[in-house]
């Protein structure tokens, strides 16, 4: 998901083995029992050792279920996947229990945090209670399969038009006719209304799954693995927030400016002064690049239009297929040929991401990858198109003998599917790095981590790459160009700031009982008011499961890692870009094809999570405190223009009282006047 993209299988989690959002877990062999009492005399340190073998052994079974249940959606791959997963959770939790007879045991320091690892590894605790445990795993396998079919349909018969959420997203990014971009959004929110009653179910079984391995609830267990106690992670993800908030509301005065001129003030606002939800470009609000044409600080200091590129690039393609046809074929041989022209697109695409990260002295990606990755949609059958990168084996020497990783998306050309590449190699090359590693070391430092990779690549993604790879024209050297660029890069990065911390704030309230169940729509309005600034254009009751329309709410993907990634990248970058040399401004910097930084950035990736975040991020960036002065940095110029451009201006907006926030304090929004 692009984010935007993140994708974790629905039972498969956090900490050691989840990657983030685009990962998924194993499981057991079929004829593998539970495992819940070793030999006495097995100490902790061969516990250890057998469940890296045995999860290691098990672990291309769940990523073979789930794979089919995303790219074959029907009621078989469904039942197949729930039953890995019932299979591999009752495996977990027979080794989270012996795991819990060693505390206070002699054991090694590598040992002791496999385990502690070990009892972190899924953000889905099933109870113990064999049948509440499959009655989880089927909801679960529920959930993200009415997720990916999910289709919004008008009107009876041969005139029903139906519409999955690609083609409702395009609306929202191409369209700028109020009323049609109103219903693509509404009628995406439609689809997640029948899952509400089975997350709210959901909710009660983790929960319970939660309390049974020692945590309140579950929010409090994913807060937990963090390496810092888990009532720090509010107050440090506010503190983090408290630094870009400035920036953010900068960026929201200036889009909100735009957007009452391109719609007029009464349909680009709601009440207060907040951006009508269905009006940023994106279904969530949460990338705001796609409203780059009305934006766009200086249209005529250089070319930044990457999409326009990309179906420059599918029409020659388009035409090369076409040109291979006889002058008399068919509709049925020209729908063959825009296919062909749409896949070699998708191929070349992800060919260009590749080539950065091996200019970096980093391996071409396995021969399987190829073969085996899901690169655009196909028109057979429903798929989570939602974008994710899988590590199928846990295999491989470090480079790519051995190794079955794959992503999958259904790419379409235009810029946010280009940069979802990028970041979604990130996760794939992580996985190359680390997979040497035993099994429960091979995962992100932390999960914010293993989302920040591909976006540290993306950040080096200057004007002068892109039209070194010939993307973009010439880049002008001048304070326009810069700010151009820098917008481009506001318009995805800072837009989604707020998003990244509300998603996991409504859930923590949801796990916790602070949000009840008749009040899931009310708040999940309430942060989104008080933290993004935006509001629906009509009233949205409690008939409605609007988180349910966010792919990691029915996912179970926690979401804080997302907010985490886009201040870490940041200070990777700045770690990078210094290993390479660079001593100019820091939104100039790429590292394309230098070694140093590579070398470096393998390094840190070969780590995983065999040690302590916050050494993993010293020996990379010096520091080893969460810190969002880089990112500040890197946008200095156009946080000095945008307040020049607000002056002025009422920036800022008034929201409704905020839902309780269970681990952190939460300040209201406020109003004030720009310059």
């Amino acid at each position: 998901m692009k984010n935007r993209h993140l994708l974790l299988a629905a039972a498969i989690g956090v900490a050691v083995l989840s990657l983030a959002a685009c990962k998924k877990d194993a499981a057991p062999d079929a004829a593998t029992p539970a495992t819940t009492a070793a030999a006495p005399a097995e100490s902790a340190d061969q516990f250890v050792a057998r469940v890296n073998a045995e999860y290691k052994a098990m672990y291309p079974e769940m990523t073979s279920a789930q794979w089919l249940s995303s790219t074959y959606i029907n009621d078989d791959s469904a039942r197949v996947a729930a039953k890995a997963n019932e299979r591999w959770l009752t495996v977990l939790n027979g080794w989270i229990e012996q795991a819990n007879t060693y505390d206070g045991q002699p054991m090694s320091a590598d040992t002791a945090r496999a385990i502690s690892l070990l009892k972190l590894m899924t953000s889905m605790p099933a109870p113990r209670d064999p049948q509440k445990l499959a009655e989880l795993a089927g909801i679960a396998t529920k959930l993200e399969g009415d997720y990916g079919a999910g289709t919004y349909c008008v009107g009876e018969g041969d005139k029903q038009n139906c519409r999955q959420l690609g083609d409702l997203e395009q609306v929202l990014a191409r369209s700028r006719d109020y009323d049609k971009q109103l219903d693509a959004w509404q009628g995406w929110h439609s689809t997640a209304v029948p899952s509400r009653a089975n997350y709210q179910r959901f909710v009660e079984l983790v929960n319970e799954g939660a309390r049974e391995l020692g945590y309140s609830d579950a929010g409090q267990m994913w807060r937990s693995g963090y390496d810092m106690p888990a009532d720090q992670v509010g107050p440090e993800t506010d503190r983090l927030w408290d630094q870009v908030k400035p920036l953010y509301e900068q960026l929201h005065c200036y889009t909100r400016a735009k957007l009452d001129k391109e719609y007029g003030k009464d349909k680009a606002e709601v009440a207060g002064g907040m951006i009508a939800a269905h009006l940023t470009g994106n279904m969530w609000q949460q990338d705001w690049s796609n409203l780059w044409d009305m934006t766009a600080p200086y249209p005529n200091a250089g070319s930044l239009d990457i999409t326009a590129a990309l179906e420059k690039q599918y029409q020659t393609n388009l035409s090369a297929s076409l040109r291979k046809l006889d002058g008399n074929a068919d509709v049925s041989a020209r729908f063959k040929a825009q296919r062909e022209a749409e896949l070699a697109t998708a191929k070349q695409m992800t060919e260009r991401a590749q080539d950065f990260y091996v200019s970096l002295g980093m391996p071409k990606l396995p021969e399987s990858y190829w073969q085996n990755t899901q690169f655009i949609k196909p028109l057979d059958r429903n798929v989570v198109c939602h974008a994710s990168a899988w590590d199928m084996n846990m295999g491989g020497d470090g480079k790519d003998i051995g190794a079955d990783v794959r992503t999958k998306m259904c790419i379409t050309p235009n810029e946010e599917n280009f940069t979802t590449i990028y970041h979604e190699l990130g996760h794939i090359y992580y996985d190359l790095a680390y997979n040497p590693l035993p099994p429960l070391f091979q995962g992100g430092a932390n999960d914010g981590f293993h989302e920040a990779i591909g976006d540290t690549i993306v950040l080096a993604m200057t004007p002068k790459y892109l039209n070194s790879i010939g993307l973009v024209g010439a880049q002008q050297e001048s304070r326009e160009a810069t700010i151009n660029a820098q917008m481009r890069m506001a318009m995805s990065g800072v837009s989604f700031l707020p998003f990244g911390l509300m998603i996991d704030r409504w859930r923590w309230g949801v796990f916790d009982g602070s949000i009840k169940p008749d009040q899931y729509n009310q708040k999940w309005w309430e942060l989104k008011a008080q933290y993004q600034g935006v509001a629906p254009a009509g009233a949205r009751g409690e008939e409605f499961f609007d988180a349910g329309a966010k792919y990691h709410v029915p996912g179970n993907t926690p979401y804080l890692r997302y907010f985490l990634a886009r201040i870490l990248q940041y200070q990777f970058y700045k770690g990078l870009c210094d290993a390479s040399g660079y001593t100019g401004p820091l939104n100039e910097c790429s590292f394309y094809g230098n070694k140093e930084a590579g070398q470096k950035f393998w390094a840190m990736l070969s780590k995983g999570s065999s040690q302590p975040w916050q050494a993993t991020l010293k020996e990379l960036t010096g520091e080893e405190k969460l810190d969002a002065a880089p990112m500040l940095e890197y946008f200095a110029p156009l946080q000095e223009w945008l307040k020049q451009q607000n002056e002025g201006q009422m920036c800022g907006w008034q929201a409704a009282a905020p839902a309780a926030a269970p681990t952190a304090p939460t300040a209201p929004a406020t109003q004030a006047k720009a310059g």
